[in-house]
């Protein structure tokens, strides 16, 4: 370039002159980059549109100088302008979790221009950008999630030889960002990436983001509905709802350094010994010592939790030497490993701290007297109560006899208690005092499904869009269990006796004392003993003790196919020859007849086309090969989105044979001991432990 310049002085000037004008744009910073705009300038309603120079357009030049001169940390701030309505202006910008501060004021200052070009007087209206959205509104739209409307952008078709597998992995990607960005982080950001491969050389990359105003349940229930309407098999996607949006791409669209997960914590690194020291090292070294200390104390710290911990459950271990001696029982054994899986490295104080006395159940609930009982299990009785500051409650109080030992009952207790979703029956408290072993629930008015949907006089109450509600609300509970907790939960006993119906028949799965739970990459655990209910549990459970996420699928096809028929699977019988009700389903299905597994009760339905790709969901979970069947992240895509291409279903397992009385499958053997797990409304068999062989 010297050389050239020496040359043609005149003509270098000129070439190094364009340079630095072209340089410009990327000093000053390009425009944002528009997604979508929502306008209701068009709606039916005179008060969508305002006047020019009228009070509500002096209110919204007020609120787009404040959005775009805050200086939030979070990238979020709200505003409001003006008192009373129809003047009043509701107004909130929120800019990506990755963006830098001032390349959030300088997106949401050009949409505060660039909104008024594209929605001209317009009340209401959601602009996104690459990096912000700015939203107003003379309605308030504050504190709850917006899911009205949405928009849905897609990439090109992507080309996969295994589209199964890329919607695993999509669905765990996607899933692991939604439950991080619906919890407030440290920058008070609700606001998430991740990446993983989807084959050796391609990783799909995700991002997930709530306005921080949404609570962490709202935020998590908005971005799971975004994800079940994302486009599938495309080199990429995003849906964009007013309170949240997800994306999902095939390359890196975002600053790595933000919301990802947090990574493992950096070796010590000791200061060099050969290279001398200055000013600028003396700093570099200080700085390493002080991390090098940090880290020290932290690990410090850790050991002394875990020590506290490890001595509470050798407490713990000694108290039950003798129950475990009696029962020799691996699954006990299991159990237990789990409360130690579970706690490691926590003050088991958090747990303590949901102790009740016995004195105050007992109140509560005129000393379990009969007329507060409203359930009856294999494990004992349920009680409605009600605690000193009015609550009512569900009191599960163990029978001495019962099954469920000590240590069984810990693991619901700790287990529950970690598990917060909205279609999860909550564990308000325990009780654990001499022989006595209660649990304290919320109550649930509306009883279990099984009251409903077996009882010829109360199937009725149950029309379709109740039980496509419940359906949902299941999947989205078992999706949480699966993927979306801290923990890796596989319940063992999803049927309709342990799915608790609240006051808007909201789906909520209870009954733990059986779950499971997974290491991190563990997918498949065994056992010698199995429990469970016959009809709901799945082949490779009964025959080989073999279960993992894709039992609970199979127990939850099971389910589908008894909520749309109103029969139920082990006692089922029918004058066409099916012995059971996956046969008679599968029996319909070939013969392109569905809609006859349909309950009479739901005859005239408009919900056909939802009745129809229920049962062809229900088929894919309740076959045979656990490989083949869905995950329930992809069975909740499924359900909410038609999108979705189904793949045909195959064989159910133990298609044509009973699993009653003396029928049951010869690969396995009735244990000599019977035990139940409780149920909430009918007394019903539940729960029979079997050596497979």
């Amino acid at each position: 370039m010297g050389k050239f310049l020496r040359k043609k002085p005149r003509k270098a000037l000129f070439v190094y002159t364009v340079c630095l004008l072209s340089l410009i744009p990327i000093i000053k910073g390009a425009d944002p980059t528009f997604v979508a705009i929502d306008c209701t300038k068009t709606s039916l309603a005179r008060t969508s549109t305002y006047a020019p120079n009228s009070t509500y357009h002096t209110n919204l030049n007020t609120l787009f100088s404040a959005l775009s001169s805050n200086n939030a940390s979070n990238g979020f701030y709200n505003f409001t302008a003006g008192s009373s309505p129809p003047d009043v202006v509701y107004g909130l910008s929120l800019c990506r979790g990755d963006v830098t501060a001032a390349g959030c004021r300088d997106c949401v200052a050009y949409a505060s221009g660039d909104v008024v070009k594209r929605c001209p007087r317009s009340k209401e209206v959601t602009v996104w950008y690459e990096h912000c959205l700015l939203r107003y509104s003379n309605k308030f739209i504050f504190n709850y999630p917006d899911t009205r409307e949405w928009f849905i952008l897609e990439n090109t078709p992507l080309n996969v030889t295994d589209g199964n597998h890329f919607d695993e992995v999509l669905g765990q990607v996607m899933g692991d960002i939604a439950n991080r960005a619906s919890k407030t982080d440290d920058s008070g950001k609700k606001f998430a990436t991740a990446q993983a491969n989807y084959s050796p050389l391609q990783p799909v990359y995700g991002l997930a983001q709530c306005t921080p105003d949404l609570s962490d349940v709202d935020c998590y229930n908005c971005l799971r509905n975004a994800i079940s309407k994302l486009p599938e098999a495309k080199h990429g996607g995003r849906v964009l709802f007013r309170s949240c949006y997800v994306r999902y791409e095939m390359y890196s669209f975002y600053n790595d350094s933000f919301g990802a997960a947090p990574p493992p914590p950096s070796p010590v690194l000791p200061p060099s010994t050969t290279t001398p020291t200055s000013p600028g090292n003396g700093r570099i070294i200080a700085i390493v010592v002080s991390i090098g200390v940090t880290i020290i104390l932290s690990i410090a710290a850790f050991c002394f939790i875990t020590r506290r911990a490890k001595k509470t459950y050798n407490l713990l271990r000694e108290d039950n030497v003798e129950l475990l001696a009696k029962e020799e029982s691996l699954e006990t054994a299991g159990i237990f490993n789990n409360l130690l899986q579970i706690k490691v490295g926590e003050d088991i104080s958090s747990v303590q701290s949901l102790q009740y006395d016995l004195g105050t159940i007992q109140a509560a609930t005129n000393n379990f007297s009969e007329d507060h009982k409203i359930g009856e299990g294999g494990f004992g009785p349920v009680y409605k109560g009600i605690l000193p500051n009015g609550q009512e409650v569900a009191v599960k109080r163990l029978s001495r006899t019962s099954g469920q030992g000590a240590l069984e009952f810990k693991n619901e207790m700790v287990l529950v208690a970690k598990l917060q979703h909205r279609n999860l029956v909550r564990l308000l408290g325990f009780c654990l005092e001499g022989e006595e072993k209660i649990l304290i629930y919320e109550f649930v008015p509306n009883k279990s499904l099984d009251y409903f949907l077996f009882d010829p006089q109360q199937q009725a109450k149950l029309d379709w869009s109740k039980r496509y509600k419940i359906i949902q609300g299941l999947a989205r509970g078992m999706l949480y269990l699966h993927e979306d907790s801290r923990l890796t939960i596989i319940h063992r006993d999803l049927k309709a006796s342990n799915i608790l119906l609240d006051a808007d028949m909201n789906a909520k799965v209870s009954d733990f004392g059986m779950a499971r739970i997974f290491g991190v990459d563990q997918t498949q655990g065994n056992t010698s003993r199995v429990v469970g209910t016959f009809g709901y549990m799945s082949p490779e459970y009964v025959r080989r003790g073999q279960f993992s996420a894709k039992s609970d699928v199979f127990s939850f096809g099971v389910l589908v196919l008894e909520i749309i028929s109103g029969k139920k699977n082990n006692k089922f019988s029918n004058s066409a020859g099916a012995t059971d009700l996956l046969s008679y389903a599968w029996k319909l299905w070939r013969e392109g007849t569905p809609l006859d597994l349909m309950d009479p009760t739901l005859q005239g339905s408009n919900g056909v086309n939802e009745v129809t790709r229920c049962i062809h969901i229900a088929l894919l979970c309740v076959q045979d090969d656990p490989n083949a069947r869905p995950s329930m992240a992809t069975i909740v895509l499924m359900l909410n989105s038609y999108s979705a291409t189904l793949s045909l279903p195959q064989l159910p397992g133990f298609l044509g044979q009973s699993r009653t009385g003396s029928n049951i499958p010869t690969e396995v053997e009735l244990d000599q001991s019977t035990s139940r797990s409780i149920q909430w409304s009918l007394n019903e068999e539940s729960m029979n432990e079997i050596d497979p062989r």
